[in-house]
């Protein structure tokens, strides 16, 4: 049989993921071959809507315009490069803001895409899934997903189904609390450590093999010292860091390791979450992965469809093409 013409070859379908969360609101374009994604394009854009709704208990007309017209121009741009889905989550600002279902009206009205406000389960799934990239597990797994308002916690395993907490352990929420001075004091790394100790001991045991961190704050705490042969960071490794960003403004951090100076100002917080992981699950080192939620939602929208909602337990086990 002749191979087909080139313009009757199945086109690679493309997919989009927004990803809202407290510190940036992320866009994910990437092409799907099977298992494995191509980024076209990999943005964000720091809106800070966590500490909105702290301050105000909802996004107000302000932060929810910024919001709407961020997603219009996110939109836009994955139609742009062939997005044949488009996603768009939230996470803790919109779980805890009394104008989201408003605020989503806005933007589906506006896009023709509405806002899925996840669960902590469905959140911590997403990023098994793009951790895993709809491979299955193969050995007790821990994975913890460090964002600006809460953290959460996942445990699979072969065979088993994923259990999966949300704590309230926020990089960007604890250091609006604790880190009083920039740069935090030893004092305030006390009551950092002493606050995400206090949470994890409500977390679910287990005995990890493997124990894998996602998340902005987790990536970027590997720029910070020499660059790591791997991307493992080891309990010694994060107490250096907490030793430098005790030493340094957040400033200087920001010029030079080269992360974003509203991001810098959360890292203390963000260490002492991993750290006290690290000892909640006995493990030396935390492997940090550069997939996650988003890539995760590229992979459900686009190989299940409208309906990767109700197929994403079984997604997170993982699948053979």
């Amino acid at each position: 049989m002749p191979a087909p013409r080139p313009s009757a070859r199945r086109r690679v379908p493309v997919g989009a993921a927004v990803d809202v969360g407290a510190y940036s609101v992320h866009l994910l374009v990437a092409e799907v071959h099977g298992h494995r994604l191509t980024p076209l394009l990999d943005e964000s854009s720091t809106l800070g809507l966590g500490a909105v709704v702290d301050e105000l208990g909802e996004l107000g007309f302000e932060a929810g315009y910024r919001l709407v017209e961020t997603l219009v121009a996110y939109a836009d741009t994955a139609k742009g490069l062939g997005a044949g889905s488009i996603a768009f989550v939230a996470t803790d600002p919109l779980r805890r803001a009394a104008d989201a279902a408003a605020v989503g009206t806005a933007v589906a009205a506006r896009t023709g895409v509405g806002i899925e406000v996840l669960r902590h389960d469905e959140e911590a799934l997403l990023a098994l899934l793009g951790v895993q990239a709809g491979r299955p597990i193969l050995h007790q797994t821990v994975l913890v997903d460090v964002g600006g308002g809460s953290s959460e916690i996942l445990i699979s395993g072969p065979g088993a189904d994923p259990t999966a907490v949300g704590l309230a352990l926020g990089a960007s929420r604890m250091s609006r609390v604790h880190a009083r001075s920039d740069p935090p004091s030893r004092a305030d790394l006390a009551a950092l450590l002493a606050e995400a100790r206090h949470v994890l001991e409500t977390a679910p045991d287990a005995d990890p093999k493997d124990l894998v961190a996602v998340g902005g704050t987790a990536d970027n705490l590997l720029r910070i010292g020499p660059p790591p042969a791997r991307r493992i960071l080891t309990v010694r490794r994060i107490e250096a860091i907490l030793e430098r960003l005790l030493d340094a403004p957040a400033e200087t951090i920001s010029q030079q390791f080269g992360v974003r100076l509203s991001r810098a100002r959360v890292l203390p917080a963000g260490a002492a979450i991993l750290l006290a992981v690290a000892e909640r699950y006995g493990r030396d080192q935390i492997r940090i992965s550069n997939q996650g939620l988003r890539e995760g939602l590229v992979l459900a929208s686009v190989h299940a469809g409208a309906r990767w909602r109700d197929d994403l337990a079984w997604l997170a086990h993982g699948w053979s093409l």
